[in-house]
């Protein structure tokens, strides 16, 4: 890739751990965060269960200072994970160097603007809720919340490649010399309208997700906000910086097929995997692992064991999919499972995909069922998004 890509500090909030420390001793002793929804008052709450964060948000507003009702659950979820991401970095002058922020986000403020929306017909005391619906705004509330002062702050909605994107586009502002540092990923929260929309495709599970197995029913949705900090070589050399892994390479392309659906033989998710390996200048070979997008849904999963069987001609290296823990993150899904992927770097170690017990009849593919013990050294994750968006990120220990 010519310079390195470091990541110095990662920062997470999800149905299993507020930190990343609790989101890893979740994961090794497959704590799930699956459950019935509690926070949301929807005529679903029955039907379906979800990756739902047990703190309130009147918690995460005391938690940050706020005064109550200021901000959307999105913008809190968002700020907390990026604190944590740009403290566990070291970074004790956010300004000092030419620093980024790229988030993104598919819910945006939508929580707030559906509770207010009719209320703003009578009045506009509710005028904020309304005007953070947007998606810039999350991004805007972070870099004020960390008193970031950089004139490259964006937003990026691609469905649930969004965060992945995010921390592509970071790496490559780094590698060309646009950054020094950049805060990379992504937030969504829950919400009535992301419930209704994933009803009405008929893909949400009346139980626990289960990836890649042959009687999956569909994805658990889930909220979440996950950030990770991207430093040139320069800065790790000036500031003498632990060095977390590497975004060694990374994929993006579009499969055109349909607004919702992925292609039959997964031609998207292809040409994503094929270009990060390129980028990244590694054989397919020299993947030990790949945390795969893994949906539960009956498309999904067909289409990208279908995918993988082709990057890798039929010998894909060990694999499993995390959301059975966290459910389908959207937005945040590639950022919280890169987190994922630098902790199994960094532990040696394969989280399991829960809830697996059949394997598919099209094809010959086993998810790794326990947590398995085996030095990584290149992992793939996997994001792909509706509308066609197929991201592919690579990550290493060694630049």
């Amino acid at each position: 890739m010519g310079k390195g890509i470091a990541i110095t500090g990662m920062g997470v909030i999800s149905a299993i751990g507020n930190n990343v420390e609790e989101n890893y001793e979740s994961l090794i002793s497959k704590k799930i965060g699956i459950s019935k929804i509690t926070h949301i008052d929807t005529v679903h709450k029955n039907d379906i269960m979800v990756g739902e964060i047990s703190t309130t948000n009147e918690a995460l507003e005391a938690q940050l200072g706020l005064s109550p009702n200021s901000w959307s659950r999105t913008s809190l979820l968002a700020v907390i994970a990026a604190k944590e991401a740009v403290n566990h970095a070291g970074i004790t002058d956010l300004n000092a160097f030419k620093t980024g922020l790229i988030s993104g986000t598919t819910v945006g403020g939508m929580d707030k603007s559906e509770q207010y929306f009719y209320e703003y017909f009578e009045n506009n005391k509710a005028w904020h809720h309304i005007n953070g619906l947007h998606a810039g705004d999350s991004t805007k509330k972070i870099a004020i919340a960390l008193g970031l002062e950089s004139s490259f702050t964006t937003t990026i909605s691609t469905a649930c490649s969004s965060a992945a994107n995010a921390i592509m586009l970071g790496a490559r502002m780094i590698k060309s010399g646009q950054l020094d540092r950049v805060i990379v990923g992504g937030a969504d929260c829950l919400s009535k309208f992301t419930i209704n929309g994933f009803k009405t495709l008929m893909i949400l599970s009346d139980t626990y997700n289960t990836p890649f197995d042959d009687h999956r029913k569909g994805l658990n949705l889930g909220e979440s906000a996950a950030y990770l900090v991207l430093e040139s070589d320069e800065v790790v050399a000036k500031e003498n910086k632990k060095v977390l892994a590497y975004v060694k390479g990374y994929g993006n392309a579009n499969d055109a097929f349909h607004q919702t659906a992925s292609s039959d033989n997964g031609d998207g998710a292809v040409l994503a995997m094929e270009q990060a390996l390129k980028v990244a200048g590694l054989s397919p070979k020299a993947v030990d692992y790949v945390n795969a997008h893994g949906t539960a849904t009956p498309n999904n999963d067909l289409s990208e064991g279908r995918a993988m069987n082709r990057v890798f001609d039929g010998r894909v290296p060990d694999f499993s999919s995390t959301k059975a823990f966290t459910g389908h993150t959207l937005a945040t899904a590639g950022a919280i499972e890169a987190v994922y992927a630098v902790l199994a770097l960094q532990n040696n170690v394969i989280f399991p995909n829960l809830n697996f017990k059949t394997p598919m009849q099209e094809f010959d593919l086993l998810p790794e069922t326990e947590l398995k013990q085996k030095e990584l050294n290149v992992v793939l994750s996997n994001s792909f998004g509706f509308g066609g968006n197929c991201t592919a990120l690579i990550f290493s220990k060694e630049a």
